[in-house]
């Protein structure tokens, strides 16, 4: 990789790997699963709730923003209580747990309400899970010289199964039934059985090779409350917090598209599989670019990439509302990917770098909430917006969220003064 980077990091990163692909599975089979007619939804489409009238999309986007949803909010009380306590591993085992139970029971789900219950078992889950995972990252990378890299394999071992996930999962579904010993076995009950299997080789890998490091516990007080401005007074904004929110706007930007998948795949007149590859395209982009690009913000600098990233994503989300061809929707998806692979490691490592090792998972947290809340609101934003305006209206809407994000980290983000990484002097070694 052409640096040090801890094999514990490697571990964690592949677990998180198997995790995200069963995830990412139901991303897209849950729209398809609801939408097949196995999900009792009949007595709520069309029902009329305070002047607005429910839709398929809205309800699809629901399901898909309850996971998000509960996984966020979480996430400050879990980062909190593992940094109290020095415990990481017990509640990523923990969160593991949930989920695979959760997934096991989507087959036995045949009405809305079980649907949304089954989901929310999963987004609790993920909210133990998510910040201890990426808080053992920092701890274990220890040198600000090396946590960009540290991230960028976390984050891409990750990608690659939330990226490839939909792809195998379109195929999946739609190479079903499957014949087995135990009977005929549903291209959907195959999917949700791939997520279980996902969260069993997670738990597998933390249990055996992941232990928390000898000096965890620090002093988190009992204050849950996020800075929001700017305690130093040199900036009016504190900049964890002006992260996260940038974090939020990239993450909404990112899950507009999964809601549209049936007027997507209208406009476009393609199937299953090719909007698989769209969605993935996102993924794959970080694949390729997050371990370079966060080694790069080791020896540069965090911010030049993260204000790069968020210039780049505005156009790049924006033009998705207007394109008529796959292809191009491909490329356009691939651009966004790279934009969002420059803001992502390198915003993590500017917080760890800011957190140190006291406090990571409570300082972590913001970004890792942000970034669930930004997947949980950009599917229920999706279908609002596309029920009340038009296809284009989502994608614009994401546009002006990634300007906002633009001026903000423009104005108010630094890199960490103390930060060895700032000169190019002191890069890290090869």
């Amino acid at each position: 990789m052409g640096f040090d980077t801890d094999r514990r990091v490697f571990t964690l990163a592949f677990a998180r790997m198997a995790d995200a692909l069963g995830n990412s599975f139901l991303i897209i089979v849950l729209p398809l699963y609801i939408a097949s007619g196995q999900v009792r939804i009949d007595g709520l489409v069309g029902l009329n709730v305070g002047g607005f009238v429910l839709g398929e999309q809205f309800l699809i986007g629901f399901v898909l923003s309850l996971f998000g949803f509960l996984n966020s909010f979480g996430q400050p009380f879990t980062g909190r209580l593992s940094d109290r306590s020095g415990k990481r591993r017990v509640y990523i085992l923990l969160g593991l747990g949930i989920y695979g139970v959760a997934s096991a029971a989507y087959p036995l789900a045949s009405d809305y309400g079980a649907i949304l219950l089954v989901r929310a078992f999963q987004g609790i889950g993920a909210a133990f899970t998510i910040p201890c995972s990426v808080a053992l990252v920092n701890e274990y990378a220890g040198a600000d010289s090396t946590r960009g890299g540290s991230f960028g394999v976390f984050n891409t071992f990750r990608l690659i199964g939330f990226g490839f996930g939909p792809i195998i999962a379109g195929a999946v579904v739609a190479a079903g039934p499957y014949r087995t010993p135990a009977g005929t076995l549903s291209g959907f009950d195959a999917a949700f059985g791939i997520a279980v299997l996902g969260a069993a080789v997670s738990f597998t890998l933390v249990t055996v090779f992941i232990s928390d490091p000898e000096s965890t516990e620090s002093a988190a007080g009992d204050d849950l409350s996020i800075a929001v401005f700017d305690r130093s007074g040199s900036n009016l904004f504190d900049p964890v917090f002006i992260l996260g929110v940038g974090t939020f706007f990239m993450a909404t930007t990112i899950a507009l598209y999964a809601t549209l998948e049936g007027p997507l795949r209208a406009r476009l007149d393609e199937g299953t599989v090719l909007f698989g590859v769209q969605f993935a395209a996102v993924v794959i982009a970080n694949v390729l670019l997050q371990v370079p690009i966060g080694q790069a913000s080791d020896r540069y600098g965090r911010r030049p990439f993260i204000v790069a990233g968020f210039a780049i994503l505005v156009p790049s989300v924006f033009v998705q509302g207007i394109i008529t061809d796959p292809f191009v929707m491909i490329l356009a998806r691939l651009i966004q990917g790279v934009a969002v692979a420059l803001v992502f490691a390198p915003a993590l490592a500017l917080a760890g770098d800011l957190a140190g090792d006291r406090q990571s998972g409570t300082t972590l947290s913001v970004l890792t909430m942000a970034f669930g809340l930004g997947v949980a609101v950009g599917p229920l934003a999706s279908g609002f917006l596309y029920s009340i305006g038009g296809l284009s209206t989502p994608f614009t809407f994401g546009a002006v969220l990634a300007t906002l994000a633009l001026v903000l980290t423009y104005t108010q983000v630094e890199d960490a003064p103390s930060d060895p990484q700032t000169s190019p002097k002191r890069a890290p070694q090869d």
